[in-house]
């Protein structure tokens, strides 16, 4: 249960990056959910994201089974060199207990990744680098209804590579070593807080257990510090497959703080599935604005400076003015 959206990213106007750069004044998380958002976290920026959770399975069919246990989805993301680009280490571990359910029940101990992969998202098309966002001074509608150009979507690629250990009880028999992985992202950002994002994915290509899988998340901010979601994913292949719904929300701590939780659930019973994760988001900014040092005259202390010399010489003015009336009436007299 990994997520990406980027969900405060969203939330807090999510995306509302300076020009066409990447990075955001507040966190932008993946999390709360399993779907990856079409932008990086910005050059300089390293970003941890985890989450516990509990997971409940039922197979009613047989062979019938039952599996309880807990696990802890994570990532590391960092961006390197420029905007568009992000390197990331993402993974589950869980650990469970397997019971078969039938004349003699009989249980199984597992613990091991689910997956852990390495890879690379690269941003090739962002529909909001060269946007015009100047508001409409004389149409509220014009600036809060919808807009055909937000259908284009920002679309990045991803490429990375799973590890899988030998013997694996969450992957199909003989899937053990390095296999490749591919994703497209896509992100449009609607007006009034809505962020759609589709992904996907082809993994571990090549193998016995190569699979498709989708996953559709829509998310929405409601203020400048809560953010809800619902989300769906598609999974298919030889070994599994399945359809997972996910519902939950996020909440900013601070600019570079975030806590999520979310519910996974399916509509099947071979297995039926129900999992409650709760999470947070974490930023190092060491990212610097190329702008930021361009002193251009216009800021707040240097306007503040001009009002100080204003007021200092028209008090000089008043004062000149006084001392040539004095004088003035002196010589009169």
């Amino acid at each position: 249960m990994k997520l990406i959206k980027s969900t405060l990213f969203i939330s807090l106007s999510l995306i509302a990056a300076k020009g066409f750069a990447q990075y955001t004044d507040v966190i932008n998380s993946n999390r709360p959910g399993a779907s990856r958002s079409a932008f990086s976290v910005g050059t300089n920026v390293v970003q941890f994201e985890a989450g516990p959770y509990f997971i409940n399975e039922k197979r009613t069919p047989a062979p019938s089974y039952e599996v309880e246990g807990f696990g802890v989805d994570f990532a590391a993301r960092y961006g390197l060199l420029w905007e568009q680009l992000e390197l990331n280490l993402e993974g589950t571990f869980q650990s469970d207990t397997k019971t078969y359910t039938s004349t003699i029940d009989s249980e199984d101990k597992r613990a091991n990744f689910k997956y852990l992969t390495i890879g690379a998202k690269y941003l090739v098309y962002d529909p909001y680098k060269n946007a015009d966002d100047k508001p409409n001074l004389y149409s509220w509608k014009a600036n809060h209804g919808f807009k055909w150009s937000s259908l284009i979507p920002a679309v990045s690629v991803y490429a990375g590579v799973n590890y899988d250990t030998d013997k694996n009880p969450y992957t199909d028999v003989g899937i053990e070593g390095f296999s490749p992985k591919v994703m497209i992202a896509t992100q449009n950002n609607f007006a009034g807080g809505f962020v759609f994002i589709m992904n996907f994915i082809k993994d571990r290509i090549g193998t016995d257990q190569s699979d498709f899988q989708y996953i559709l998340t829509l998310t929405h901010s409601f203020s400048p510090k809560w953010v809800i979601f619902a989300e769906t994913q598609g999974i298919k292949s030889d070994f599994y497959a399945d359809n997972l719904f996910r519902f939950g929300g996020a909440y900013l701590l601070s600019e570079n703080f975030q806590l999520d939780t979310a519910v996974t659930l399916n509509t099947k019973d071979t297995p039926s599935v129900f999992g409650v994760n709760f999470g947070m988001s974490y930023r190092l900014d060491f990212h610097q604005d190329p702008y930021k040092d361009i002193d251009n005259g216009t800021s707040a202390e240097d306007e503040g400076k001009r009002r100080s010399r204003r007021n200092k010489n028209k008090k000089g003015d008043a004062d000149l003015i006084k001392t040539k009336q004095k004088r003035e009436t002196v010589d009169f007299n």
